[in-house]
């Protein structure tokens, strides 16, 4: 089996890991000139965790994780109003780990076959029923067995084959950006706790990375979708006025092009796949900044579409499954996402004085389990949809083949 796989993120990197161990060939496209340096800190557990550790690549993403203490809410002068600890979402192993740091984990772990090309994407997409023709942008024309689409939320297979993102684009409110730069005094201040500004209508945090590396991350409250022509402009503008290390924090903003910067959205579709064409992660399920877990999703996801392909006896009876089986579980965390998107940033001096009270009590376990039963939704486990599906957590080259026919 062929597969094309558009996006070398984290969604696409799995995929293509998990294909080509199973003997498939893979072609992995990604419109970037290189790996992407923006990004911010990820809790990293539940499925996509469990899809790691059959994958064997815990230890390296252990060896550059963060021990993130807790997440402390601070007053204009750094006081703490509120905290959170990152364990209180899970009863399993999480991992605290930058998103780029992620990536090139992911990327180095790709087995030699795997063929990486940077600086290209696709531009027309012909599925001819037993297979598919991708026309890339410098003109070369693949054909293959199956197009995965996992380009992220501003998907281009997916507006290609499925149609205008505004079909299934859901926006919650909220532009997020994130940033790093050099400061032993925000370093300092921060030390091995990410720590928010609490605030209404929008909130700056902050992690310590090594060698005085700090990141910066924010999410303001937008009526507007539309995203700005400056990054750089819109992040100023947004948190100008907010105290404690902000000022610096601000003062030290890069250029755009080292600025993430995004819509908090979701994506909805009624169907991820069509002939040929499959999507996953963020390009067909979204689940938004608000709801998070977006990465283990998409890595749990990948492995899960990669097993149907190795056990189907069609590559349709494959796709139709592994919608069947990962669907419920983003549907179910984007109705956390949007639940939980009225509360997100307080909107008003009584929400964020709620929010404090909320939190302060979660330290109890019986509220503890509701708070994070609300926050982060139900317990997901990638080896019981494994179960499931009737699969075992190994398979061979050999298995792989056999979803050859369609």
């Amino acid at each position: 089996m062929k597969v094309v796989i558009c996006g070398a993120g984290i969604a696409g990197l799995a995929l293509a890991n998990r294909i080509s161990t199973l003997g498939g060939e893979v072609v992995l496209l990604e419109r970037a000139p290189g790996p992407r340096k923006q990004g911010y800190m990820i809790d990293f557990f539940g499925p996509g965790y469990d899809a790691a550790e059959l994958m064997g690549l815990v230890p390296a993403i252990e060896a550059v994780a963060y021990h993130i203490a807790e997440a402390n809410f601070v007053d204009e002068h750094g006081r703490r109003r509120a905290a959170v600890r990152p364990t209180q979402f899970t009863t399993g192993p999480l991992l605290n780990i930058m998103r780029p740091d992620l990536e090139h984990v992911l990327r180095e772990q790709l087995p030699p076959e795997v063929d990486l090309r940077f600086g290209t994407g696709p531009t027309a997409v012909t599925d001819h029923g037993d297979g598919v023709r991708i026309t890339l942008d410098d003109g070369t024309e693949l054909e293959a067995d199956l197009l995965a689409g996992a380009d992220g939320i501003h998907s281009t297979v997916r507006r290609m084959v499925f149609g205008d993102e505004a079909r299934f684009f859901r926006y919650l409110g909220f532009h997020t950006a994130a940033f790093s730069f050099d400061s032993p005094n925000i370093h300092a201040a921060v030390q091995d706790r990410a720590c928010l500004t609490d605030t209404t209508g929008r909130q700056m945090g902050f992690y310590a990375l090594g060698d005085e590396r700090v990141v910066a991350f924010g999410v303001h409250r937008t009526p507007n979708p539309a995203l700005p022509d400056d990054a750089r402009a819109a992040v100023l503008d947004a948190y100008r006025g907010l105290g404690w290390v902000v000022p610096e924090a601000l003062d030290r903003c890069p250029p755009p092009s080292e600025i993430y910067y995004d819509q908090v959205a979701q994506i909805e579709m009624p169907s991820w796949s069509t002939g040929r064409v499959v999507l996953l992660g963020d390009a067909c399920s979204a689940v938004s900044l608000v709801a998070g877990q977006g990465a283990s999703l998409g890595i749990a996801g990948a492995y899960l579409l990669a097993d149907q392909l190795a056990r189907s006896p069609s590559i349709g009876h494959a796709l139709a499954r592994y919608e069947e089986l990962w669907r419920p579980v983003a549907e179910e965390k984007q109705q956390v996402g949007r639940a939980g998107a009225r509360t997100f940033v307080p909107e008003t001096a009584l929400q964020l004085q709620m929010r404090r009270a909320v939190l302060r009590m979660s330290r109890l376990p019986l509220i503890n389990r509701r708070v994070t039963t609300a926050l982060a939704g139900k317990t997901t486990s990638l080896r019981a949809k494994l179960h499931q599906a009737g699969a075992t957590p190994q398979l061979t080259g050999a298995e792989l083949s056999r979803g050859r026919h369609a």
